[in-house]
C-alpha cells in the first residue's frame, strides 16, 4: 500500500513559480481522542520533524513541562527547539508511527517532516512532483 501527495505550487521571488513536496500528517492530541491536521514540507534534510510553536498547545504540548530546549543548527541559523520528552503518535494514510517531535521557538517556519524515524521507515519516491510513501 501506498499513498502519495502533489506537490503544493508556490511562488518564490527568485525562481517565480515553484513545487514543494508536501505530505498530509495527523498528530495525535496528547489529551483527547483526536487528530490534528498539518500541511508538511518533506524534508530529506530534516534530521527529525519540527512544527511552529504554535502547534504546541494545539496538540496539548506545554513546552515548558513536556519538552526539553536544545539549540540546533541548520541553513537558517541556530534555532530553539522545544524538544518533547515522549514520542508522538503521527500518521500518514493508514500508516501510524511514534516519533521524535520538536517545537520552534517561533511560528514563522513552515512544518517540515523528517527522517527520524518517520520517514526514514518507508520507502520514499519523489516523482512527477508528487512524493510518494510506501511501507516495505
Amino acid at each position: 500500500m501506498a499513498i502519495s501527495f502533489p506537490f503544493k505550487e508556490e511562488h518564490s521571488p527568485i525562481f517565480g513559480k515553484i513545487r514543494r513536496p508536501v505530505a498530509e500528517v495527523y498528530f495525535k492530541h496528547t489529551n483527547i481522542a483526536i487528530w490534528r491536521k498539518a500541511t508538511m514540507i518533506v524534508d530529506t534534510g530534516a534530521d527529525y520533524t519540527l512544527l511552529p510553536h504554535f502547534f504546541a498547545s494545539t496538540l496539548g504540548i506545554a513546552v515548558t513541562k513536556d519538552c526539553r530546549v536544545i539549540d540546533t543548527q541548520g541553513v537558517g541559523g541556530k534555532s530553539r527547539v522545544y524538544l518533547v520528552k515522549e514520542k508522538m503518535h503521527v500518521k500518514i494514510g493508514e500508516f501510524e508511527r511514534k516519533i521524535p517531535l520538536g517545537f520552534l521557538a517561533n511560528d514563522y517556519i513552515p512544518p517540515l517532516l523528517g527522517r527520524q524515524e518517520f520517514f526514514e521507515t518507508f520507502r520514499v519516491v519523489f516523482e512527477k512532483f508528487s512524493p510518494t510513501f510506501e511501507e516495505t
